[in-house]
């Protein structure tokens, strides 16, 4: 039996003489910022004149982006921001991402986050919420700054804390002597403001850019720009690019899906010692990252939607074929209740099966019932392995 020790193992990262395929492999993560934004200019340059009057000192107004997963929304508000601040001092850019544990799960943490970005510490828990305003407030005005708050994933804190902080937060304006705030917000859901209160849309006055998909042809200028950087001459082969785009380009044109692609089956490539990145990698790297991004998915879902999962899973599991909304909609109801689950209205049900739908760990049809109007025919694209992971997850979350 040949014995491998971890030296062997290592030495293809160590050896000097085995240059490798990267050059930059950070250039293929999605913080990255390119030098040059590429088939985002009408949007960038619609955000940009939205937000330039800060540069004379003026108000501006509140800015909304909308669009899928990957379509460049988060890049050029970080881009257009940025840069206004470089252009002037006196501009700031406070950016959270809402999605993040532990930083937006309630608004006194949003509120202590946003403060420790204005230089005030404040305490995890202990203190009043009002108080907290308070101190946010001050360390606002006090700045004598014109903040730029960008809010990522914005829907996602509106469904954990409500839309009364976007009240607050615009209605700051009103009171600040010193200090302006502007509000960048960034969602997946179009129509996530349309449940809003009606002073709550008021109040916030948005401008909204629109993100359309990337086509085939748009993300392989994407992913060569990223390429020429990252990788050392030679080490793609030719069509492996092409082929990152074009699978992205069947999913909402997702650059993100693009860029993973290509980042996963370099690294797939890297472990084999290849010294080129081929198609089959990018055909290995699909499967894996179509696997892990499902479960990922599923572990960050809240529990309302966790069990509208469960119950179309459980429908399935009885060789169901044509399970309907009203179907799933029951069965979710038993769930909620054998769980302490408060049970959620039939349209904010119906918006889960949507959500569910466009994270692709459903697949719904929508039929007609002729005199009865239409409905949606649901059924799972899983795998069995996939299943069986998906369930897992369930069960940890005590679900099912």
């Amino acid at each position: 039996m040949v014995q491998i020790t971890l030296n062997d193992i290592f030495t293809p990262y160590t050896d000097a003489k085995q240059k490798g395929i990267f050059r930059q492999k950070e250039v293929l993560s999605h913080s990255y910022i390119p030098p040059q934004t590429l088939h985002r200019e009408k949007e960038f340059k619609t955000m940009a004149n939205i937000l330039g009057p800060a540069l004379r000192g003026h108000s501006t107004s509140n800015c909304f982006l909308y669009g899928k997963t990957g379509t460049g929304k988060t890049m050029t508000a970080k881009q257009v921001s940025q840069e206004l601040g470089k252009l002037n001092s006196r501009i700031k850019v406070l950016y959270v991402n809402c999605k993040m544990k532990g930083v937006t799960d309630t608004e006194y943490r949003l509120l202590a986050e946003l403060s420790k970005g204005l230089g005030r510490q404040v305490p995890p828990t202990g203190l009043p919420t009002d108080e907290v305003y308070n101190i946010f407030f001050s360390a606002l005005d006090s700045s004598g700054m014109h903040v730029m708050l960008v809010l990522d994933e914005i829907d996602s804190l509106v469904a954990k804390i409500g839309d009364g902080i976007l009240y607050n937060l615009t209605r700051l304006n009103q009171s600040l002597q010193k200090s302006k705030l502007t509000i960048i917000g960034i969602s997946n859901n179009i129509s996530f403001m349309e449940n809003m209160d009606p002073r709550v849309k008021s109040s916030l006055s948005e401008e909204e850019i629109i993100f359309p998909p990337y086509n085939s042809s748009q993300l392989a200028d994407i992913l060569y720009q990223r390429a020429r950087l990252a990788f050392n001459e030679g080490s793609v082969q030719q069509g492996a690019v092409e082929k990152c785009a074009a699978l992205a380009a069947q999913e909402h044109g997702d650059a993100r899906k693009a860029l993973d692609l290509l980042r996963i089956a370099s690294e797939l490539a890297e472990r084999e010692s290849s010294s080129v990145v081929r198609i089959d990698h990018v055909d290995m790297a699909e499967s894996k990252l179509d696997s892990d991004k499902v479960i990922e998915i599923t572990k960050s879902l809240p529990k309302q939607s966790l069990a509208v999962l469960a119950a179309a899973i459980q429908l399935a599991d009885k060789g169901r074929k044509d399970i309907q909304t009203g179907d799933i909609f029951d069965a979710y109801e038993k769930i909620c209740i054998s769980i302490g689950l408060k049970v959620l209205t039939q349209r904010r049900f119906s918006d889960l099966i949507a959500e569910l739908d466009m994270l692709g760990i459903i697949s719904t049809k929508v039929v007609s019932k002729g005199r009865h109007g239409r409905t949606r025919e649901i059924r799972i694209p899983l795998q069995d392995g996939m299943l069986l992971k998906v369930k897992s997850v369930l069960k940890e979350c005590c679900i099912i």
